[in-house]
């Protein structure tokens, strides 16, 4: 990937000082990568509902004046243009490790949380996870696949649809299942949409969802995906699914779920599962199948000096698709 030794100066950076509050862009020296890094002078980053859960508290920081951002598109010395995800790193060694669920290790890292972010001009990251992106591209388009992306492929996989013609139900449309949505008519299943966005369900009906309903899909689901971090929603959503149907809930945080009464919402062996981040091997499967069948990325383009703005705006669900900074 070319040498990784950082220019020398400062570099802008937008940091979470006080959760809760706005963020605060600051200077700081350019990052120095260590052995096995790389140092990305970063091109775009799109914004994720976890870097607003971090900035509003919900979500506690795991280092002061964190930069969140972790859908990093940019560029290594050198040239080469590589995106930086949510996963940062694992310890390859535990037994989660080795039987292939890295997204389970209890001392892996993530970008934007416990190492600095995309929310900058620079970031390191770890050589063996980052993922190798086209240069032809614009970066826009890109930065939603490294997250939005891949963690609602690993949701789809996860949520047990047979290989194709399954019906599949999908509760809020933001970037994530835009995407997902997307994935899903590619390999073959019927998609139905739950969002109270007259908007998002124009967006869901151009993408090719069977349905895009206010309450509820019209008939029942072999499998469902909660993209809205509102526990209000997995009653209605473990109801709306056929025997044996799973519901997973793809956010890292979801509000009190609401009692659930056995009878009407998990006999006749219905799952309700949760998703936790995904491994390097999702990400290269799901952007596989992007280059295969490229998805219609919905975005809204936010300059770099923007971000705080852009956050407020992902917080008061005034974004169709995804938003992104442009940082370049």
């Amino acid at each position: 990937m070319g040498s990784d030794t950082p220019p020398v100066g400062m570099m802008r950076a937008w940091v979470v000082a006080t959760p809760g509050r706005p963020l605060v862009m600051e200077e700081r020296q350019v990052p120095v990568p260590g052995p096995g890094e790389v140092l990305v002078k970063v091109e775009a980053c799109a914004l994720c509902r976890t870097d607003l859960h971090l900035a509003e508290g919900d979500l506690p920081p795991r280092r002061p004046r964190v930069t969140p951002g972790h859908q990093v598109v940019g560029r290594v010395r050198g040239g080469d243009r590589v995106g930086v995800a949510w996963l940062r790193s694992t310890c390859g060694r535990c037994r989660y490790c080795l039987r292939g669920d890295e997204n389970l290790c209890p001392d892996s890292a993530y970008t934007g949380w416990d190492a600095h972010g995309g929310y900058a001009e620079y970031v390191v990251a770890r050589a063996d996870y980052v993922y190798p992106l086209p240069g032809d591209v614009p970066a826009e388009r890109l930065a939603p696949l490294l997250c939005a992306g891949i963690i609602g492929y690993r949701a789809l996989m996860k949520a047990g649809l047979p290989e194709s013609g399954g019906k599949l139900g999908v509760y809020g449309f933001g970037a994530s299942a835009h995407l997902t949505a997307q994935a899903a008519v590619a390999l073959g299943h019927t998609v139905h949409v739950v969002t109270r966005s007259p908007a998002a369900r124009q967006l869901a009906l151009e993408l090719g969802a069977a349905s895009a309903d206010g309450h509820a899909p019209p008939e029942p689901l072999d499998a469902a995906i909660l993209f809205a971090p509102v526990g209000d929603l997995v009653p209605p959503a473990l109801e709306a699914l056929d025997r044996g149907g799973t519901l997973a809930v793809a956010g890292i945080h979801l509000t009190d779920i609401p009692a659930l009464d056995y009878d009407r919402h998990l006999f006749q062996e219905r799952v309700l599962r949760s998703v936790t981040a995904n491994t390097r091997q999702d990400g290269r499967s799901y952007l596989r199948l992007a280059g295969q069948h490229p998805p219609r990325v919905k975005t809204t383009a936010y300059s770099f000096d923007e971000a705080a703005q852009a956050l407020m705006d992902l917080a008061n669900g005034q974004v169709n698709g995804a938003a992104v900074l442009i940082i370049e």
